[in-house]
């Protein structure tokens, strides 16, 4: 029985390893490792991909986030609303800078932070607002824009898993006032090791952010700001710019799997519930993700045939032991608390097979007749 990951790297790899060999082999020929000319093709690139002015590639999404709050003068003392439902990079930054992470309840048919309960949260200290494009589906802007606009805060799109998304046809990360980006290797857009960018129209964040990447120098030996050395590897973007030209037609067979998915699931148990995308929104469903009962159980069941699943994500950051401090108890979000004990990610990359999703759902039909 051959075994069907949760995602499959060397599969992707192959289908463009020609593409990618050559890439690698420009930007060692070059010896350009930090940053380079291949790094900057790629920045050019993605900023055009995402319809905005700059892309500003880094070492890591979370590098990304903790320089737009950098960016933005967050500091000690100040509050930054989020979602709960989330990995904890998006609020790690938040805490580097001395700030508390303020958490939101999330909607519970997309996961994304819930609009409504948004400016509740909202103190005379809050500095900055983080939606969180979660499993690749944009979260709910307008509402968001509109709070943010109304009390003159700026919104940090978190858009670590929506590369490609889009939001009444405008591509998630052109909307806020910056937008951090993912490239884990497991992403729609995955690098071979870490990478992030950070993407905005603002041509003066722009400048300072690229300032922050680099050691605050403008020159190099000249250095105007404390900064830091977050900047993307030359490597790292060449791989990158090579697969960008692809992000499109991988992003259609995801959402072509995904469909195939909700053909498969639909009436097999009535417990499953099938991921929800509201009609403006094009997701680019970076996880396939079902709720159910007997959740665990069926991650069990699915791990016994050799067929890989997650959890994304189990704890709640608010009841995560690293903000403990911040007072939150078990039932301050429930929609978050509930979803975080029912959902389950399927296998799902573009190079996934019917015949694996077959056998997917094969397992788990047979799991409900027996439970």
């Amino acid at each position: 029985m051959s075994k069907i990951p949760l995602v499959d790297l060397k599969a992707q790899y192959e289908t463009i390893k020609p593409e990618i060999d050559a890439a690698i082999q420009r930007a060692i020929d070059r010896t350009a490792f930090i940053l380079g000319p291949e790094a900057k093709q790629f920045e050019e690139h993605f900023a055009e991909f995402c319809g905005v002015k700059h892309a500003i590639g880094l070492d890591s999404g979370t590098a990304a986030l903790h320089l737009a709050l950098i960016a933005l003068g967050v500091g000690a003392g100040d509050e930054v609303i989020t979602t709960t439902h989330t990995f904890v990079a998006t609020a790690e930054p938040v805490s580097l800078q001395g700030a508390r992470p303020v958490f939101v309840d999330i909607d519970p048919r997309t996961y994304n932070m819930d609009p409504a309960q948004l400016e509740a949260a909202i103190t005379p200290r809050t500095r900055a607002i983080i939606p969180v494009h979660l499993y690749g589906q944009p979260a709910e802007l307008d509402p968001i824009l509109e709070i943010g606009r109304k009390h003159n805060i700026p919104v940090i799109e978190d858009a670590a898993q929506a590369h490609g998304a889009t939001y009444r046809g405008k591509r998630a990360g052109s909307m806020g006032t910056m937008a951090c980006f993912s490239f884990y290797p497991g992403k729609n857009l995955g690098a071979y090791g870490d990478a992030g960018a950070l993407v905005t129209n603002d041509d003066e964040l722009a400048g300072r952010i690229r300032m922050l990447r680099d050691h605050g120098r403008t020159s190099k030996y000249e250095h105007e700001i404390t900064g830091y050395g977050y900047r993307l590897d030359g490597i790292q973007g060449a791989i990158l710019d090579a697969k960008l030209k692809h992000l499109p037609e991988w992003n259609k067979q995801r959402r072509a799997h995904a469909d195939y998915y909700t053909e498969l699931l639909t009436n097999l148990d009535d417990s499953i519930v099938l991921p929800y995308e509201p009609a403006h929104i094009k997701g680019v469903y970076h996880l396939f993700v079902i709720r159910t009962r007997g959740r665990d159980e069926l991650l069990k069941c699915l791990k016994t045939q050799e067929i890989e699943a997650g959890i994304h994500y189990p704890v709640p950051l608010h009841l995560q032991p690293v903000y403990r401090d911040l007072g939150y108890a078990r039932g301050a979000f429930p929609e978050a608390e509930r979803a975080a004990g029912e959902i389950l990610s399927l296998p799902l990359y573009p190079e996934l097979t019917h015949g694996q999703m077959e056998r997917v759902v094969e397992t788990m039909r047979d799991f409900y007749r027996n439970n």
